[in-house]
């Protein structure tokens, strides 16, 4: 490994975000569209959830053109430079088989490089986050992509009143590079978790070698989003808040030092329940679930990308990154917001 791939004190390099680009899909749908069809109330949604509108694909759209448009900002950030792989944290990859990544890969121009699909649901992102840092400490690579991407208006049955308003579909990513511990944007502790007995709480039942091993004929209902409301908000607020305090005491932080708390973006009463089990005023816990809804994976690189822009992160400020999913899965992360570009424009 070469010097320059250590960190200041001699250790394993440091994953350091070097630039973030972030996207939703083009079709703007709003509360009183999706009432009318629901037959439910736009106040009745936005009490519910604190949605007031989310974002969908075009039907000829896909997840991997969400990924591509958001990569391409993340790259074009920090001046296009060569990476090394690609993670994509998706749970709506554009096929069963093969991996999405692969294909996203190509399209950005990246050539041969590593590229896998990780799917932990809303999690992903984190995951991802962690899994490139890992891949990083290794030595064997030393910049990467993470994208979180996601399309669940793909695998949501839009007369249910329950979850078509919630899902929303985006894309975020960021550019991760080998750097020293002391670096603002040094990934500083992650924790990451499952627990497999949860796993009919959010759920896509059909799709998989379970229910085409069975032999029985796929129900048209079970190729869409299942969700046990109570037991998700539940697992949610508790799971988030334990990773929150485990990357917290790792990095020494208390909730007084924490300059803002982005958490995954599944609803406002979730977000406000995350921050109050930390001790964190609302106003530290940063929301945009009421513009975009929620676009699992995608939601905290999305929430980041208009947190800079709202003015409600600033380079040097703590931040705690946390995640729940399906799985079910959660994790946290820890890290000095550095002075990065965000990416516009340059579509794919």
């Amino acid at each position: 490994m070469s010097p320059d791939m250590r960190s200041g004190t001699g250790g394993v390099a440091s994953a350091v975000i070097a630039g973030i680009g972030a996207v939703t899909a083009d079709r703007l749908v709003k509360n009183d569209e999706l009432a009318r069809r629901l037959d439910v109330t736009p106040d009745w949604i936005r009490v519910r959830t604190g949605i007031e509108q989310r974002y969908v694909l075009a039907p000829d759209e896909a997840t991997s053109d969400l990924a591509c448009r958001a990569g391409r900002r993340a790259l074009t950030a920090c001046g296009d430079p060569d990476v090394d792989f690609v993670i994509l944290a998706t749970c709506t990859p554009d096929h069963t088989f093969p991996s999405t990544a692969p294909s996203v890969a190509s399209r950005l121009g990246l050539g041969p490089v590593t590229a896998f699909d990780l799917n932990a649901a809303c999690s992903g992102f984190v995951y991802g986050l962690s899994a490139g840092a890992g891949l990083i400490a290794s030595g064997a690579f030393r910049s990467g992509l993470v994208i979180g991407a996601d399309a669940i208006s793909t695998i949501t049955d839009h007369d249910d009143p329950v979850t078509a308003p919630i899902f929303g579909d985006g894309a975020g990513a960021v550019v991760l590079r080998a750097g020293t511990a002391d670096e603002p944007g040094r990934l500083l502790a992650q924790t990451t978790g499952s627990d497999g007995s949860l796993l009919d709480v959010l759920i896509t039942p059909s799709g998989g070698s379970r229910q085409r091993a069975a032999g029985v004929a796929p129900d048209p209902a079970d190729g869409y989003l299942r969700m046990e409301g109570r037991l998700v908000f539940r697992h949610a607020v508790q799971r988030m808040a334990e990773a929150c305090r485990t990357v917290m005491e790792r990095t020494g932080w208390s909730a007084d030092e924490v300059d803002l708390l982005v958490a995954h973006q599944a609803n406002e009463r979730i977000l406000t329940a995350t921050a109050g089990e930390l001790g964190l005023p609302p106003e530290k816990a940063f929301s945009n679930v009421d513009r975009v809804a929620n676009t699992s994976a995608a939601s905290i690189p999305l929430a980041l990308v208009d947190a800079l822009a709202a003015g409600a992160l600033r380079p040097g400020d703590k931040v705690v990154l946390a995640g729940f999913g399906g799985g079910v899965t959660w994790g946290a992360v820890t890290l000095v917001w550095p002075d990065v570009p965000v990416g516009t424009g340059s579509e794919v």
